[in-house]
C-alpha cells in the first residue's frame, strides 16, 4: 500500500498537536492540517488541568498508560528544556493516614517499581515532615521526579512547531462530517469539505461524537465530570512545597482532594469530581441541555451511578460547601483554613464509560483503515502526549498504512529511551 501524504488531525489540544508534529517529523512527504473548533489551541482539557507531570506510580504495569506515561515524561522534560518552557520537578508524596491505606501504598510502590519510576522512597511520619513540614500522615511514598509544567505553553509551542514544519493549524474550524471514499477520507466543516488520505481524531471531550461521525462504535461514551479547584492565598503558599496526594480508594472511581503546587507558585486544593451539566461549561451556573440529555439518557451512566452512590455523596459535599472541601484537604495539611482559600478554576474531564457502567482505565485507540480515533486519553494524557503521538504515528499509522521503516524519518534526539 502506498504511503498516505495528506493527514488531517481533528483537535488542537496538546495530544492532537503532538500527533501533528510527529507526523511532520517522522513521515516523509506528510502534509498535515489540524482542525480546531476554538479560536486558540489548548482551550479545553489542556488548559484546565492541574499541570502535573506524572511519574507513573499508579498504572497497571505493561498498560499503555504505564508505558506512555514514563516515555512521555522523559520527552516532555526534553521538549520544555529545548523550548524554554517552565518545568519543575517539585516531587510528590502519596500519604497514607491509617493501616489500610498503608497496605494500599505498598501496592502502589510495587506498581511504581515495575513501571521503572526512579528515586522512590517510603517515608515514616518524620520523613513526611522532612519534605512537607505541614503535612501529616502515618506513612508516605515520595516520588521526587513528579513534576509540574505550563501545559498551555507546551500546546502553543507545538502549534508553532507544526506551522514551522510546513503544517497548517486551522482555528474556528469545527469538523461536522467524516466520510470514507475508496481511497480517501472526506472531512467537512461549516466552511469547506476536503479530501485526506488519513484522518486522526484527538477530540477529547467530544471524542465519542467525532468518532460517531465516521460510523464509529457507541462505546465508550464520554460522560463529563467537572472538577473544582480552590486556590490557597499566596501568603499561605509556603504550607505546601510540592504535591500532596491521598492514597486512592479502590471503592471510588475518583482520587479525591489533593494539594498541588503550580508552576506559577500558587497552590490549589482539589479537584473534586461530579457530573457536569455540560462538556464545556467551565463557568459555574452554565449548562447544556444537549449534554445533560446525552449523559442521563445513557444507560451506562445509571449503572455507574448505582455502584458509586457513596462516592457521589462525598463529592457532592465538596461541591456544595467550601468548608467540606477544605475539610478534605485538612486531612493532609491541617493548617489550611477556609479563610485561606477562594474558588479557583474548573476543569472538565472526558470520562470514557461503557454501556455496562464500567470506566475505561487505559488509553483507547480505535477506528478502522484510514480513520484513527483516540477515544480515551485520561490522566496522564497530557504527561504522555508526546509519547502518545509517537505510538499513534510509529505504530498505529505505520501498521495500518504499510509504511516501512525506510519511509520513516528517525531523529536520534527524539528516539533516545529514558
Amino acid at each position: 500500500m502506498s504511503t498516505s501524504t495528506r493527514y488531517a488531525v481533528v483537535g488542537g489540544g496538546i495530544v492532537g498537536l503532538a500527533v501533528a508534529r510527529e507526523l511532520l517529523h517522522r513521515i516523509e512527504g506528510a502534509h498535515v492540517t489540524v482542525f480546531e473548533k476554538e479560536d486558540a489551541v489548548g482551550r479545553h482539557q489542556t488548559g484546565h488541568n492541574s499541570g502535573v507531570v506524572h511519574a507513573g506510580l499508579y498504572y497497571q504495569p505493561g498498560s499503555l498508560k504505564a508505558r506512555l506515561c514514563r516515555r512521555g515524561g522523559h520527552l516532555l522534560r526534553e521538549y520544555c528544556s529545548d523550548k524554554g518552557i517552565r518545568y519543575a520537578e517539585c516531587g510528590k508524596i502519596v500519604v497514607a493516614r491509617n493501616g489500610v491505606e498503608a497496605a494500599r501504598l505498598s501496592e502502589i510502590r510495587r506498581r511504581a517499581d515495575a513501571n521503572g519510576v526512579p528515586g522512590l522512597r517510603m517515608l515514616d511520619i518524620d520523613g513526611i515532615r522532612d519534605i512537607e513540614p505541614h503535612a501529616q500522615g502515618l506513612s508516605g511514598l515520595h516520588s521526587p521526579t513528579t513534576g509540574i509544567v505550563d501545559y498551555p505553553a507546551v500546546a502553543r509551542a507545538l502549534a508553532v512547531d507544526v506551522v514551522d514544519s510546513g503544517g497548517t493549524v486551522l482555528l474556528n474550524e469545527e469538523v461536522r462530517t467524516i466520510s470514507r471514499r475508496t481511497h480517501e477520507v472526506m472531512l467537512g466543516t461549516s466552511r469547506t469539505t476536503e479530501a485526506f488520505d488519513t484522518v486522526i481524531t484527538c477530540a477529547g471531550l467530544q471524542s465519542d461524537r467525532v468518532a460517531r461521525l465516521s460510523g464509529g462504535e457507541i462505546d465508550p461514551r464520554i460522560v463529563p465530570f467537572f472538577g473544582d479547584y480552590l486556590l490557597l492565598d499566596e501568603a499561605k503558599s509556603g504550607l505546601v512545597n510540592g504535591l500532596i496526594y491521598p492514597v486512592p480508594d479502590p471503592r471510588y472511581p475518583f482520587l479525591g482532594v489533593h494539594l498541588t503546587k503550580h508552576i506559577d507558585g500558587r497552590v490549589s486544593l482539589g479537584p473534586n469530581a461530579f457530573l457536569s451539566l455540560g462538556r464545556e461549561t467551565y463557568d459555574r451556573g452554565r449548562w447544556s441541555a444537549t449534554d445533560i440529555a446525552s449523559a442521563v439518557g445513557f444507560p451506562g451512566f445509571w449503572r455507574f451511578a448505582s455502584r458509586n452512590s457513596a462516592a457521589a455523596v462525598r463529592e457532592a459535599r465538596t461541591v456544595m460547601s467550601k468548608t467540606a472541601f477544605v475539610r478534605e484537604a485538612q486531612k493532609y495539611v491541617p493548617a489550611v483554613r477556609v479563610d485561606d482559600v477562594t474558588w479557583g478554576p474548573r476543569g472538565i474531564r472526558a470520562q470514557a464509560m461503557r454501556t455496562d457502567g464500567s470506566l475505561e482505565d487505559d488509553f483507547v485507540i480505535g477506528g478502522a483503515d484510514r480513520i484513527i480515533h483516540l477515544r480515551n486519553a485520561p490522566s496522564p494524557g497530557a504527561t504522555s502526549s508526546l509519547a502518545i503521538a509517537e505510538y499513534i504515528v510509529g505504530t498505529v499509522v505505520a501498521e495500518r498504512l504499510g509504511i516501512t521503516a525506510a519511509r520513516m524519518m528517525h531523529q536520534q534526539c527524539r528516539t533516545t529511551r529514558p
